[in-house]
């Protein structure tokens, strides 16, 4: 094992530098996007932009989900909870960051798998991978459809808004770059931040929540330590470990970047913001709300505050769903056209590979918004299905792999080599329990009436 491989992965990445070499007038190095005359050029992310292209990734998602998930599991527990799987989002995320570095071969996470496990690794991380951002593509759709309904007083069928939030997704998807996707990143995560502000504020000036009755007693259900069975706490913490949990995202991003080896930096600052808007957001809007938290959160100040707060950051909403749609969309372009000219050139190929995948991805996960139109189931199958794999034990694996020989090391490395597999462990059980407590969730919500039959007209969105 090479001494850079045997670096800490917190420390900046000492990988060695891509091995270039000049064939006439382009660039061949190990990068998936070589930069060179008649090559369209990919790498033109900044690393302010990419870490604002971060926050777009996980911020939207998460912050109308959290306050839901802390009712179910009780204030401190949910805290625990944020603060944990956040730590673990963000060491895994630098783990593959520097792995990366390390084989910048690597455009996505699909390529690690096949790096360190094979031909089967890669294609399960790779379907792993489509399943986790289709999933969370149409919990983008169920927020901007929920966000259309509110805004226009559900004046027509739900479904229809579906269809217009999806057309939106994959118009906004449509760049090829992540570059110009940056630019409207910076006005949709202004948006979402400002709507749920706008909601923190407003649940702080109600003598009572907007969903309690509004006369006579009733139970406020604020708990501290709250008692939920197996299915709904798991669901709970799967909910908020999905949250932060998408950083395979992060991974086509840093192949776009001007200078991979920002990655960290970009990393560190996207992760810090989201962890402490999670914690500080969550805790205020269930202090006041109880249990009569709605899910999405941006419903929980009332019918006037709702449309407010929908109309600021619908805007948001519809530029994270065109993310997830880019990601999974970006992922089988590169699978198509790696190692051929059609790549990075402007050719009838290269467009029709790209408009096709586009259009696949946003219809897909369409069919999934519809299927179930609950945001917060929706955001929990993705976690214990997808991220739990990709997002913990993946990593977990590669640190091994570029650390094979800790385990017969000092003691402190033989520590860190099992607390490793401890991460490949912790991902196992979140995986099967955390989808089994989902799937008992959704069956319990269509059985309650929660959930109403697929492509059916009535709002179950708002369901917590």
């Amino acid at each position: 094992m090479s001494t850079e491989k045997s670096n800490d992965v917190i420390e900046p990445a000492q990988s060695r530098e891509s091995i270039t070499m000049m064939k006439g007038n382009v660039e061949c190095d190990d990068e998936i996007f070589k930069r060179g005359e008649g090559l369209e050029d990919f790498r033109t992310v900044g690393w302010i932009h990419a870490a604002v292209i971060f926050l777009k990734l996980i911020f939207a998602t998460g912050v109308l989900t959290i306050p839901s998930a802390m009712y179910t599991l009780g204030a401190f527990p949910g805290a625990i909870n944020v603060l944990g799987w956040q730590f673990l989002n963000t060491y895994c995320a630098l783990v593959q960051g520097q792995f990366r570095n390390n084989h910048p071969g690597c455009h996505s996470i699909a390529d690690m798998g096949n790096l360190v496990g094979g031909r089967i690794v890669k294609e399960i991380t790779g379907v792993l991978f489509l399943v986790a951002f289709i999933i969370v593509a149409a919990s983008g759709m169920v927020g901007v459809s929920t966000a259309l309904n509110a805004l226009s007083g559900h004046s027509v069928c739900t479904n229809y808004f579906s269809i217009i939030a999806a057309i939106m997704v994959t118009v906004a998807a449509s760049a090829r770059k992540f570059e110009k996707i940056a630019w409207i990143t910076w006005a949709g995560f202004a948006s979402v931040f400002i709507a749920v502000f706008i909601v923190v504020v407003g649940v702080t000036t109600l003598d009572r929540p907007a969903a309690a009755p509004q006369e006579g007693p009733f139970e406020f259900g604020y708990n501290v330590i709250a008692h939920p069975t197996f299915a709904a706490g798991i669901t709970a913490a799967s909910t908020i470990f999905c949250s932060g949990a998408g950083t395979s995202a992060f991974l086509p991003v840093m192949s776009e970047m001007k200078n991979p080896k920002d990655y960290k930096k970009a990393v560190n600052w996207c992760m810090g913001f989201v962890t402490a808007a999670y914690l500080s957001f969550s805790l205020v809007v269930y202090w006041y709300c109880g249990k009569w938290v709605a899910s999405p959160s941006l419903g929980s100040a009332g019918p006037l505050i709702k449309k407010v707060a929908y109309g600021v950051g619908i805007l948001g909403l519809c530029v994270s769903g065109a993310l997830y749609v880019h990601v999974s969309a970006k992922y089988i372009f590169v699978r198509i056209l790696r190692n051929s000219r059609h790549l990075q050139a402007n050719t009838l190929v290269h467009w029709s590979v790209w408009f096709g995948t586009l259009i696949a991805m946003a219809v897909i996960s369409f069919l999934i918004a519809s299927g179930v139109p609950i945001f917060n189931y929706l955001l929990s199958l993705a976690g214990s299905i997808a991220f739990a794999p990709l997002a913990l034990g993946l990593p977990g694996w590669l640190w091994i792999y570029d650390h094979a020989d800790y385990y017969k090391g000092t003691w402190s490395q033989k520590i860190q080599y099992g607390l490793h597999i401890l991460l490949i462990g912790i991902s196992i059980f979140l995986t099967i329990g955390g989808t089994y407590g989902v799937i008992v969730q959704i069956m319990d919500a269509y059985k309650d009436g929660s959930i109403d039959s697929a492509f059916s007209c009535a709002d179950n969105s708002n369901s917590s």
